[in-house]
């Protein structure tokens, strides 16, 4: 397996990363805004990583976060 380090990666490849980690951010943001959850935080761990914040918001949006009914 071939290891690509930065200064091989062509410049689409950068920006559609970007492009991924500030749409998560900014999704990740207005879901805990809606549910009153820290919106910074989780906007900008949403921006450091891919994919574990969503995942993390989703399990606790599913389990620790559900209203009582």
């Amino acid at each position: 397996m071939k290891y690509y380090g930065p200064e091989e990666i062509p410049l689409w490849g950068f920006i559609l990363i970007g492009m991924i980690l500030i749409t998560q951010s900014s999704v990740l943001f207005l879901k805990a805004k809606k549910r009153g959850k820290v919106p910074w935080l989780w906007g900008l761990v949403g921006l450091i990583q891919f994919p574990v914040p969503s995942i993390v918001f989703f399990i606790l949006t599913r389990t620790a976060w559900r209203k009582n009914l």
